[in-house]
């Protein structure tokens, strides 16, 4: 039996030269196994009719009969078809697996950080995202020009490398105030709420349920029943960038304005205002408010059931514990 790490059917879009901008796919696979992938072996490339009408017939009889009606559909399409199979979990190559790559994050089928997404910045095409798809910056004035001579505006709601998620998917059991703010290649879980100043940015999420109010950057990872508050930022990380993933753990809240640079253990608090980074010097209090010792905030990294404050009138940041001094002594120093 054969297997892929993913599969997509999907529409390309291109230039006047050819070059291909964007790729949607309507329902990608992934992992792909069994009779399925079979059927799918030497399914590359851009596809015609003939092509098309064998996948179909492949698929139906391979027992994937929702992808089959999707290629019986495209046939009548006179858009450019293209399948993508990733073979293995290998960093993409083309726009095309770049796109895929980030439809398997927003449909859900893989989480943040479990596609290799190395180099896929570089890959995408900056384009201007208009209410007629995306358009080559290169023949954009033309496209205007051609759009006004029909007594119509081409409406360029963008320009960047990414889209935004829901021109391509739409999660079920989300709400998003604001569209534009969640990018191609976000994970929002069942549950997420995405208030108008959140934001979510590629390969990063949250398991959900959620509310977000601030700023998931890429690769930030938030657990179920986390809230972030208006305002609120997350230090993020590029694929191929630094080697600490911030995450925020199960039932968090990072207060109004605050922000986090460690990874955050579950049942943590970080008060309003307040930006706690790695090397953020934090006094670790006991049960009555007495200082153990001063410690940088990386050595809290994952431990749970902390609040982070300042003190409003020295300014010191602050832990507090439900953890008794001594069990908290030992978790401080359990690496060292």
């Amino acid at each position: 039996m054969s297997s892929l790490h993913g599969f997509g059917l999907g529409i390309a879009s291109t230039n006047a030269e050819g070059a291909i901008l964007d790729t949607f796919y309507p329902r990608p696979l992934a992992p792909v196994s069994g009779a399925v992938a079979d059927a799918l072996q030497g399914v590359s490339g851009t596809l015609d009719t003939a092509q098309l009408t064998e996948l179909a017939t492949s698929l139906q009889t391979a027992g994937e009969t929702a992808l089959a009606a999707i290629a019986t559909q495209l046939i009548e399409s006179d858009q450019q078809i293209v399948a993508t199979p990733l073979t293995d979990n290998r960093a993409p190559a083309s726009v095309e697996e770049a796109y895929l790559k980030l439809h398997l994050i927003s449909h859900r089928l893989v989480k943040p950080h479990e596609t290799e997404l190395t180099g896929l910045f570089g890959l995408l095409p900056n384009v201007a995202w208009t209410d007629q798809g995306p358009v080559d910056l290169a023949e954009l004035a033309q496209r205007q020009l051609e759009a006004r001579m029909k007594g119509a505006v081409l409406e360029v709601s963008s320009v960047d490398k990414f889209p935004k998620m829901t021109n391509y998917v739409v999660p079920s059991g989300v709400r998003i105030a604001h569209t534009a703010r969640v990018r191609l290649g976000a994970y929002l879980g069942e549950g997420t709420t995405v208030m108008h100043e959140g934001f979510i940015n590629f390969n990063a999420g949250t398991e959900g349920p959620s509310m977000v109010e601030g700023r998931i950057s890429a690769g930030v990872w938030v657990g179920k029943g986390s809230d972030l508050g208006g305002g609120c930022s997350t230090m993020g990380t590029l694929s191929g960038g630094g080697n600490i993933v911030i995450s925020v753990g199960k039932e968090c809240l990072i207060g109004a304005n605050a922000g986090l640079g460690i990874p955050l253990g579950d049942r943590c608090t970080i008060e309003a205002g307040l930006f706690v980074t790695a090397g953020t010097k934090v006094s670790v209090l006991d049960e009555k408010g007495s200082t153990i010792e001063t410690v940088s905030a990386r050595t809290l990294t994952g431990r749970p059931d902390l609040l982070f404050r300042r003190h409003s009138s020295t300014g010191e940041v602050q832990c507090l514990t439900n953890k008794s001094a001594v069990e908290l002594n030992e978790m401080l120093h359990a690496n060292n």
